[in-house]
């Protein structure tokens, strides 16, 4: 680990500038950030009746009235007529209508809500009622929908908050007494037990010992700490129990530090302007100058020219080019890549991230848990008989692992098994940080890293400190007797996974861990990735990948702990393991593969290309078939029914394509 004081480097991240707000619609529409205003109904974390059942009323209303109309039925007339689609319309209209007068009185005319209000009101002057319902109705579902599939991810700052510990236990009048962390002072001591997680960042008062660095570091094995070390909260202590002397208030400990950078660096994403509003500026002051010049123009070369019919003739193009089916169109193709990554076991929490996805043009790894099973397994055992020829010190090495919980311990009797259990030990002492020493049959057996070996004067051969995964060397009667390695495996499809990115054409494979730069060169070099960063921690991570994202286009981050979940923010899509991932970290990332399997990075890729060609087919296929009806339209040769025509068969056409999309990665 490096040198430098986390609580210092976490101070300067302070100091960066503010992010900036950017509005749901920038200068179009309302104006506003659409989850913040006021004028907005409030965003729900889940699917809940009571924000849909304006539009489902209306769609009922809608199929009533056209049934009624279809039928002829005699009471369905005149003025009850009218109030009847008035009704369907209200329910739905205000919600394009409000942001509609909003612009105008902003002076700002030119936009979809402007077009779709004239539209709609012409669709209404003509006695075309249950059209003007309609497109109304169909933009207000498509909102709805596209906005659905976003909404699961409003609580995730909220959700990490509660997962900080909740009770401290600090020495008030020479007794540990359970408080509220928040009333902890500077300068008081807490008491963490084992297995507790720290919380609040102190000086370790009682030493040495061990903790589990995880959750900050992504490092996969314990860091012991010497007394008067700095601990951080959300370190795990993994020893007996220890005292710290508090260095920081709660709203200033490491945790809640890391929170702030979540919240910041999720509020620095970009929000994904939608297409139609970007289209807007051009589309719709367009059609609205086409059909006023359609209306007036005439006068000039027309000798009979009657005002009602070429009010008629503008009024149908105006409806004609109300962009409905894009409307349509443009979230059934997302929706459809949404779908196939369900059925993938991939979750996208928008389907602006499939567009981004598409886009990516470098894809930064975490290392533990991610790229590597965050499992330690034997690796290599010297010599190679070892277990054969010295079957009673093999014994003696398991029964004495066996009094640990060290992860390491563990590792090694699960991979000899339980041998005999009726080996003897005597004055087995743990050494924190360096392993495990016995006495039996007059002799004493070590069993630990090199500087256990080192402490007590024991030769090995020089070429072991050049190890590069983690050793464990055996001592028996004074000599050396061999080393067990053991590694962190790398995940039997990160190779496979890694080819196939390139193979997508992905320009930079990259990776960035808290883990000792040893260990992340060997992992980056057996995956072939670009290249590699170790020993960060998190806000060191945030910082290089904000180096990085101002590098590339479109950056992809993929982590699966509480230590990621700022680059998972701050990335422009942040990939999380929801397998083994933490809660933090799924609530965080815009993508989450559900079954922790990294083979499904290029998969999602390829469904966010595919979804991004299925979507471009289908706006190019509304603009061709509204263009054309459109001609039609000024020509006074289509009507309205063309105008329902082009709306709905547009509609249907674009279902049809959106489909394709599943059946192409159907399982």
């Amino acid at each position: 680990m490096k040198d430098q004081n986390p609580s210092d480097i976490l101070e300067s991240n302070e100091s960066k500038v503010q992010p900036e707000h950017t509005s749901f619609l920038d200068s179009e529409g309302c104006g506003c950030d659409a989850h913040a205003c006021s004028t907005h109904e409030p965003a729900p974390s889940r699917f809940d009746w009571k924000v849909y059942w304006k539009a489902a009323l209306s769609f009922v209303l809608l199929a009533l009235g056209i049934g009624f109309d279809f039928t002829e039925v005699n009471w369905f007339e005149g003025p009850f007529r009218f109030l009847w689609y008035v009704l369907a319309y209200g329910l739905v209209a205000y919600e394009v209508i409000g942001p509609a007068a909003r612009s105008l009185v902003k002076g700002s005319i030119f936009n979809e809500f402007f077009l779709m209000t004239i539209a709609t009101f012409g669709a209404f002057y003509l006695g075309e009622y249950a059209e003007g319902v309609a497109v109304m109705l169909f933009y207000t579902i498509g909102e709805h929908v596209q906005a659905l599939a976003v909404r699961r991810s409003k609580n995730s700052i909220k959700d990490l908050i509660d997962a900080r510990p909740d009770t401290a236990f600090v020495k008030r009048n020479g007794v540990f007494t359970a408080v509220d962390p928040k009333q902890v002072r500077v300068g008081e001591t807490i008491q963490v037990k084992a297995g507790e997680k720290v919380v609040l960042d102190g000086e370790l008062q009682s030493g040495p010992a061990e903790f589990n660095t995880a959750a900050l570091t992504g490092e996969s094995l314990p860091r012991v700490f010497d007394q008067g070390s700095k601990v951080l909260s959300g370190m795990i202590n993994l020893s007996s129990l220890v005292e710290l002397k508090v260095s920081s208030r709660f709203e200033d400990s490491t945790l809640s530090r890391i929170l702030y950078l979540v919240e910041e660096a999720g509020s620095r994403k970009a929000t994904t302007q939608k297409f139609i509003s970007k289209f807007a500026k051009i589309y719709t002051p367009i059609v609205v100058l086409l059909a006023l010049g359609l209306l007036l123009f005439p006068i000039l070369f027309v000798s009979e020219y009657v005002f009602q019919d070429w009010l008629y003739r503008s009024l149908v193009f105006l409806v004609i080019s109300c962009p409905c089916a894009l409307v349509i169109s443009i979230p059934l193709g997302y929706f459809g890549g949404l779908g196939a990554g369900a059925q993938n076991g991939i979750l996208f929490k928008g389907a602006n991230y499939l567009d981004v996805l598409a886009k990516v043009e470098t894809v930064v790894f975490d290392k533990t848990g991610t790229l590597t099973e965050a499992r330690l397994k034997v690796s290599d055992v010297f010599p190679k008989s070892f277990g054969d020829t010295d079957i009673a010190l093999l014994n003696r090495v398991v029964a004495l692992e066996k009094t640990s919980n060290h992860p390491v311990a563990q590792a090694i009797v699960a991979h000899f098994g339980q041998g005999d259990s009726t080996v003897d030990l005597l004055n087995v002492r743990e050494h924190a940080g360096m392993g495990l020493t016995a006495s039996t049959e007059n002799e004493t057996l070590f069993v630990g890293n090199l500087a256990l070996l080192d402490k007590h004067n024991i030769q090995y051969p020089k070429e072991l400190q050049d190890h590069q995964s983690t050793l464990i060397a055996i001592a028996y009667g004074g000599e050396f007797r061999g080393y067990v390695s053991l590694e962190d495996k790398i995940k039997s499809e990160a190779t496979s996974m890694i080819s196939q990115l390139k193979d997508l054409g992905i320009k930079n494979l990259l990776m960035l861990s808290g883990d000792r730069k040893m260990v992340v060169d060997s992992v980056a070099k057996e995956l072939g990735l670009n290249g590699y960063f170790g020993e960060l921690l998190p806000e060191d991570k945030l910082r290089k990948l904000e180096e990085l994202k101002s590098k590339t286009s479109k950056l992809a981050f993929v982590g699966d702990g509480i230590n990621d979940a700022p680059a998972l923010a701050l990335a422009d899509v942040g990939i999380a393991m929801g397998g083994m991932g933490s809660d933090a970290a799924i609530e965080i990332a815009d993508v989450v593969l559900q079954d922790d399997k990294l083979i499904k990075i290029p998969l999602a890729i390829k469904i966010g290309r595919k979804t991004r060609q299925i979507v471009w087919q289908n706006i190019g296929l509304a603009f061709g078939v509204k263009a054309l009806v459109m001609v039609l339209g000024g020509m006074g040769m289509a009507s309205l029914w063309e105008a329902v025509f082009a709306d709905v068969g547009v509609a249907l056409l674009a279902i049809l394509n959106a489909v394709r999309i599943q059946k192409h990665f159907g399982r």
